[in-house]
């Protein structure tokens, strides 16, 4: 049963009604302004913007006496509204009506209009009881403002020798934000809030960090794993609130990163892995709202297949609950996946694989499309080559082939469209340098099939090319369109590293992009923020904590021909946004680098940039992929996330 509310359109961006109503200082006031209509009724509902049925789906009137919901457009007279045909907002003096209910925010202009046909003696109410403080606004004066908005959840567990650590920058200052706040707000699992706080942000490109050894000593709180709301208050350039999730616990093998939940709730989700023999895979649904979850709402099916099995209980309002695949597809098994029917009631959620020999590792599920079709131009566009074709290579979905004496690379491509009924692709790979040594072609991949790639190996077979074998290079899934012509550009895949010595494991899963091209293919090249292309880079890599050392791999995708090299600048960033040390980089177009915190800068700038710092990494001539990493003491273990820009 999906929430019949708008989260986001891919042609207009984020909605801000659903955050408004849902947030949690709203929902108690939600429940005053309920009572209220319930106590003074008959209510007559003037609903000119359309957004009553987005509220009843968030909250329960059926207390109050509606006696007719009436509209000021023409058009939408007669339709059905909450249960009454809709009626003329001139027709509302003959309501009878008590109290006048109208389902905006700022509504006093709206108020105006109809100040002459409210009836005598009847009371005006609206949205506006659910305001949350106008100090937390920072467009007051328009309330929806989706920079008012800028909230995201974060998963956070704390307890049983397991922690969680929130880390991000403070970007919003280079958009015109001044005196940006952050407020948070805990909820334990059965969706309690149990601790909430506002801070300074730091100053401009400053370090944010949130651990919750900390969160749970200073408001002293019990062990809990449940939801962390974040608001940035303030906000300007991005409503998004990007971030770095670390888990670390008290055994050294115990660390694993994930990056931000996606802020906008889907119907569906999709590249959750089934379990190997011995592993338990459990999805983490954060219920995002101030609604319960039906039980029966939320399911998973194996990717391609109608058998969906649901979820036989409720989840209460902003709780946590833990999902063992196994107790609905007991039979699945990697490398199977499935989809995610989530039914916009939770943001991109995380699962975490625990495996036989109780090592545990966090990762996400990608955000499935509902609106796309497959374009019949692209494969025309297409060259299969950086020379060939209006897009050249076109869709690239790049992933680093870790140094081969250590890791392990599986790909295994996910479907992430209800478009994508066959998915033709193949996988490249290319050593440092950006020469092809290694090809493998799935073919046309029905919906059905999971196929799982092992990269190492098939670089194994092909080539001896020591700066391969011995080094790193990358892997690049594109479509091969010799195979098929079905493609809608939404292309997608699941990488996990295997840890040969240790056994740890970490995965990590994104979609393609086209990159370094001049020409526009709809949004493609991906701009951070403004009209495409985007052409440059400007990513966040957070440093492990001390005694952890950081990984970073960097690959240089071209979908046309672009500059020879890189020109990128490594730039160490203490927790205050100061400067400490620059580096630079020359990459090799079509290549990448793998390189570690610890060997990159000196002893001494590490010691001058001190805890929680981080490094930039920016290039004004052409666009990179990263992923970042921790190494535990003793390389007993290890994480892999692909990084964020901004």
């Amino acid at each position: 049963m999906s929430l019949r509310i708008e989260t986001f359109s891919n042609v207009t961006g984020g909605s801000s009604f659903f955050k408004a109503v849902g947030h949690p200082l709203a929902a108690p006031k939600a429940a005053i302004l309920i009572a209220r209509l319930a106590s003074f009724g008959p209510v007559a509902v003037y609903d000119p913007l359309g957004l009553l049925s987005g509220l009843a789906e968030f909250y329960d009137l059926s207390s109050v006496d509606f006696c007719g919901i009436y509209v000021q457009d023409i058009e939408k007279v007669g339709q059905e509204v909450f249960g009454h045909a809709a009626r003329p907002v001139t027709d509302l003096p003959s309501s009878g009506a008590r109290t006048v209910f109208v389902v905006a925010f700022d509504s006093q202009r709206l108020e105006g209009h109809i100040a002459h046909l409210i009836p005598k003696q009847a009371g005006v109410v609206s949205l506006d009881a659910m305001r949350v403080p106008e100090d937390m606004l920072n467009d007051p004066g328009h309330y929806l403002s989706k920079f008012n908005w800028a909230t995201n959840f974060a998963w956070f567990r704390d307890g049983d020798g397991h922690h969680t650590r929130v880390v991000s920058a403070n970007y919003w200052p280079r958009y015109g934000a001044k005196g940006t706040r952050l407020w948070a707000c805990l909820f334990d699992g059965e969706g309690r809030p149990i601790a909430d706080w506002t801070e300074p942000m730091p100053p401009t490109d400053g370090t944010v960090v949130i651990d919750s050894r900390q969160v749970r000593e200073r408001f002293g709180l019990s062990p809990f794993c449940g939801s962390l709301f974040l608001h940035i208050i303030g906000a300007a350039g991005h409503d998004v609130v990007k971030y770095a999730l670390d888990t670390y616990g008290d055994d050294g093998t115990v660390l694993s990163c994930t990056h931000d939940a996606n802020a906008w709730p889907a119907d569906l989700y999709a590249g959750l892995p089934a379990p190997r023999e011995g592993e338990r895979v459990s999805l983490w649904i954060q219920n995002s709202h101030p609604t319960p979850i039906p039980a029966g709402a939320v399911g998973l099916n194996p990717m391609g297949s109608t058998d969906i099995r649901t979820l036989d209980r409720a989840v209460p309002a902003f709780a946590t609950l833990e999902l063992d695949v196994a107790s609905l597809f007991p039979e699945a098994r990697w490398p199977q996946q499935f989809e995610v029917q989530a039914g916009k009631h939770f943001v991109r959620p995380r699962y975490e694989i625990a495996a036989a020999d109780g090592r545990r590792r966090m990762a996400h599920a990608n955000v499935e499309r509902t609106d796309l079709k497959p374009d019949p131009k692209l494969p025309l566009l297409t060259g299969g080559a950086v020379d060939k074709g209006m897009v050249g290579k076109g869709h690239i979905l790049p992933a680093p082939l870790l140094p081969m004496g250590r890791w392990r690379t599986i790909l295994l491509p996910t479907p992430m469209s209800t478009a994508q009924t066959e998915l033709p692709v193949k996988a490249v790979v290319y050593d440092r340098n950006g020469a092809a040594v290694a090809e493998h072609r799935f073919g046309n991949l029905k919906r059905s099939d999971s196929v799982a790639l092992d990269v190492t190996g098939l670089v194994a077979d092909k080539t001896a090319d020591k700066t391969v074998v011995d080094g790193w290079g990358h892997v690049e899934l594109v479509y091969d369109f010799e195979a098929g012509t079905i493609a809608d550009g939404w292309l997608h895949a699941l990488v996990r590293y295997e840890d040969v010595t240790t056994g740890h494991v970490a995965e990590t899963s994104f979609g393609s992009h086209m990159f370094n091209m001049a020409m526009v293919y709809r949004d493609e090249p991906q701009s951070y923020h403004g009209r495409p292309p985007g052409l440059s880079t400007r990513l966040f890599l957070r440093l492990g904590t001390d005694p952890w050392d950081t990984l970073c791999h960097l690959v240089y995708p071209a979908s046309t021909q672009w500059h020879a090299t890189s020109d990128t600048g490594l730039v160490l960033v203490r927790r205050d946004g100061v400067e400490v040390a620059r580096k630079r980089l020359a990459i090799p177009c079509g290549g990448s680098h793998f390189w570690r915190y610890r060997e990159m800068f000196t002893e001494a700038e590490r010691l001058a940039a001190g805890d929680h710092a981080y490094v930039l990494i920016r290039d004004t001539t052409c666009r990179l992929f990263g992923y970042h990493g921790c190494l535990a003491a003793g390389d007993t273990a290890f994480s892999l996330d692909h990084m964020f820009g901004f």
